[in-house]
Formats: C-alpha cells, structure tokens, sequence
C-alpha cells in the first residue's frame, strides 16, 4: 500500500512521533493506521500514546440532573466556532435535559421528545434541522447516558469533557472525583473491571518490548506481567493518587469521607470519532469548476 503524506502527517499528529519514524512504522504496518501507532508505542514508549488525548471532532458535552434522575450527552458539530454559539448550547442542554427528564430509549426517541426554540419544532429534531439551516453548519447527537434513582454528582471541564458519578454519601468527595475523572480519565472503577481488550493491547505492547530487550524468558515474563499491573493501577479509578492530595488513592479518599461510588460515565468531545481532512486547494478548485458551469 503506498503510503501518502497526509497518512504521515496524520500519524505524527496522533503521537508526536518523528516524521521518519512515523514513515517507517506506517510502511512495516502497510498502511495500517492502528498497527502503525502500536509500532510506535513499542518503539517510543508511552509518548506515541497521546492518540487519546488528541480528540479531533467538535461539539460539546453537556449535563443535567434533577431530582430522580441525570443525563450526560455529546451534541457534535463541524467546527470549533459553532461550539460557542448560544443556540446550539441551547439546543444541548435542552436535550440534557430532556434525556434526564423523558428517559428516551436511543437518539431516534430523543428527537422525537416535544421542544421547541429558536422559532423551530415541535421535536428535538425539528428544532436540530432548523439549525443546520440557520447556522450552516452539521450538529448532531452521538451519544447520551442516564441514571436514575441514585445520588449523582457531575462535573463539566468546560464544554469538552463530562463527567457523572453515580454515589452513596457525601456529594462534595463525589464531585471531588467526578473533578478527577476529567482530569485523569479512568477506564474503570478497578483493575477487575478494565475491559479484556484493553488489557490485551497492554500486554502485546509489553511483549513486543520485552522482546526487544533482549533479556532471559523468565526476567521478560516478569516485566511484561509488572507493565501489564502498572498499567491496570494507572487506569483503574480507586487505585489513581487523588488528584487532589496524591498521598492517598481515590479509594482511600472515598473511605476517609464515608462515601462510596458505583460507577462513573466520561465523554470527551470527538472521542474515536475520525476527523475528514478537507483539502482545501481541490475544494476551492471544485468550487470555481461548478461557478463557471453555472
């Protein structure tokens, strides 16, 4: 597979690797973009890991919570512009609200709920399609969750990130680790509940390293099983230093203010969503071909 520029350049921008390593790590893995920054990982360490923080699509999270139950949702759009127009955190909190309120099955029966702004309606829907037409520009819901019958507690990081925490106890350590979450961004509760494959990517990399150390059978068994216990305590919420005072876990935190927390939901804006990379230039030329056929 022949390997473009921009596939270079968009692994470079996944993980701050060299452009030459980024080549040669993009051609060992025939253009494989997930193989490629896995080579790299292996290669470079944890530095190439920052694919997940660099979150490409736009839109906000936003959140809502009454007095039985709470929602947070991702409401996307096309540029960082739109993000900080009135009417599209409107129509975001708006739906928030109403995933909280009406407990709608999916983003079909989201936009099906009764509401009106912007002088459009009488649905969710009505009202998103109205402004599209009005903004000019695509919006979109990608994805809501909601509790119900829980203490919840929740935190937003501007408009970006979102957190909410299901708890029992004192809401001011809940929203202490919601606060936490955002920052550090846990995949689970524990280490027994880190997803399988998640583990097993961990351990690939650890392998791949191991192998390229060099050392006896035994002694890389022993590194690759100690990254893999590393790796499950960074990502598990109750073993993380507290942001806050990181002398003691979140657990030990949890414990000292009597409360407990059963689960957690984070969204990040554009998480796994795949940016389109416009080029400008043909788009332009496009433009003027069709100006001229007018």
């Amino acid at each position: 597979m022949a390997i473009t520029a921009s596939m270079v350049a968009e692994l470079r921008a996944k993980t701050d690797a060299p452009m030459m390593e980024c080549k040669k790590a993009l051609t060992e893995a025939d253009g494989d973009m997930a193989k490629a920054e896995e080579l790299l990982r292996v290669k470079l360490g944890t530095k190439a890991g920052k694919a997940a923080s660099r979150v490409t699509a736009e839109g906000v999270v936003a959140a809502s919570i009454n007095a039985s139950a709470g929602a947070l949702i991702e409401v996307n759009c096309e540029t960082d512009f739109v993000t900080k127009n009135d009417s599209f955190l409107a129509l975001a909190n708006a739906a928030a609200k109403l995933v909280a309120e009406q407990n709608p099955a999916d983003i079909e029966a989201l936009g099906a709920l009764a509401y009106s702004q912007d002088g459009f309606g009488p649905t969710l829907e009505d009202v998103r399609k109205g402004l599209i037409g009005k903004i000019g520009e695509n919006m979109s819901f990608r994805r809501f969750k909601r509790y119900s019958g829980a203490k919840l507690a929740a935190y937003l990081h501007g408009t970006r990130i979102g957190v909410i925490v299901e708890f029992d106890g004192d809401e001011t350590a809940a929203k202490d680790v919601a606060m936490h979450v955002a920052a550090m961004k846990p995949v689970a509760l524990t280490s027994n509940d880190v997803p399988a494959e998640l583990i097993e990517r961990e351990r690939s990399v650890a392998t791949a390293k191991a192998a390229e150390s060099g050392k006896p059978a035994d002694i890389a068994a022993k590194m690759i099983e100690g990254s893999v216990q590393k790796y499950l305590k960074e990502v598990s919420l109750f073993n993380q230093p507290f942001v806050k005072n990181d002398k003691q876990t979140v657990e030990q935190m949890l414990k000292a203010a009597n409360t407990t927390v059963k689960s957690f939901t984070l969204f990040v804006v554009g998480e796994g969503i795949e940016k389109k990379v416009d080029d400008f230039a043909a788009e332009v030329a496009a433009q003027v071909a069709a100006a001229k056929g007018a």
